[in-house]
């Protein structure tokens, strides 16, 4: 299995490369946002155009790769009109991964994961949540465990925890996971507030960094680290993590910002900036790097170049 093979690397102290984004590359790419669901819908009308960009980032040297699953719960579909399709949305995303992996050479051995987020609906215009439209615990409960489900039965072969933020909704997603047994990531995000301090990424609550990172078990993680998080704080946040988890680190940095439904490209930052940091989250103990939102293959092309860097030096 592609995930054993893998581990066995991360064992070792190996450096394991991610993709990037797949939701806001499609939109790049030229597909529509849904005004309710975000990236999650566009699965459907743009399968060919999703298994693409999979292989773009297997060409580019990623070792895993993420389905676009990170908005298909039947909470976020709901909001679309469309929560009574989540599975069969939620299984072509993984379709297209899978066959990206299966038709790109070098393929063989990319692990697929699925994507798991707390996300839920979120105001038009912004990057926060409706207040107004969180469901019950009950009901998200019921659905992240309904996309774990999903994403096993698919053919996943590990599960992403993607931006955990908020302390109520964190352990129902990990829960989601963990009950499949299949292997779990954790990746929290953080945020700058307006007075420099760096917090959990959540808006309508000022958590801590080390609130979010006490929520990692002690067992059951694989891997943990920061995802959806500006290249700028990412070394604190990884800092907060490291003092909750002894485990292999994950850097998985952001670029540009969120306007529902849009992912604005701006600021984007530059392949070539991108592999600086790259190599001091390396040094600082990073294991797994790669990028979401905003970034694309060159970006994780980047990160095998700062990969080569960091093992020369070491040699």
């Amino acid at each position: 299995m592609p995930y054993q093979r893998l581990k066995k690397r991360l064992d070792l102290g190996e450096i394991i490369i991610l993709d990037g984004a797949t939701g806001t590359e499609l939109e790049r790419r030229g597909a529509p946002m849904d005004p309710k669901a975000w990236c999650g819908p566009a699965t459907m009308q743009h399968h060919g155009l999703l298994t693409e960009i999979h292989a773009d980032y297997i060409r580019a040297g990623a070792q895993v790769i993420t389905a676009n699953t990170f908005a298909t719960s039947r909470v976020m579909l709901k909001a679309a009109g469309i929560g009574d399709r989540s599975v069969e949305i939620s299984r072509r995303a993984v379709e297209a991964a899978l066959k990206a992996r299966e038709a790109t050479p070098g393929g063989a051995e990319v692990v697929v994961a699925g994507s798991l987020s707390h996300m839920v609906p979120v105001a038009a215009g912004n990057s926060a949540t409706d207040p107004t439209s969180i469901p019950s615990d009950d009901e998200l409960a019921a659905a992240f465990g309904e996309l774990a489900a999903t994403l096993k039965a698919a053919g996943c072969d590990m599960i992403i925890l993607e931006m955990m933020y908020n302390p109520s909704r964190t352990p129902l997603a990990l829960c989601a996971a963990l009950e499949t047994g299949l292997p779990v990531w954790f990746g929290m995000s953080a945020r700058r507030r307006p007075s420099g301090q760096v917090m959990s990424f959540d808006h309508l609550g000022a958590y801590a960094l080390d609130q979010i990172a006490g929520l990692i078990p002690a067992t059951g993680i694989d891997v943990a680290g920061v995802m959806h998080t500006g290249a700028e704080i990412m070394g604190e946040a990884l800092a907060a993590v490291r003092r909750r988890f002894v485990g292999p680190l994950m850097a998985y940095p952001d670029s540009g910002y969120f306007e529902m439904p849009n992912w604005r490209f701006v600021d984007v930052i530059s392949p070539e900036r991108l592999e600086r940091f790259f190599g001091a989250w390396l040094q600082a103990g990073a294991r797994a790097i790669g990028g979401c939102c905003g970034l694309t293959p060159d970006h994780i092309g980047a990160a095998v170049r700062a990969r080569a860097a960091f093992q020369g030096t070491r040699r």
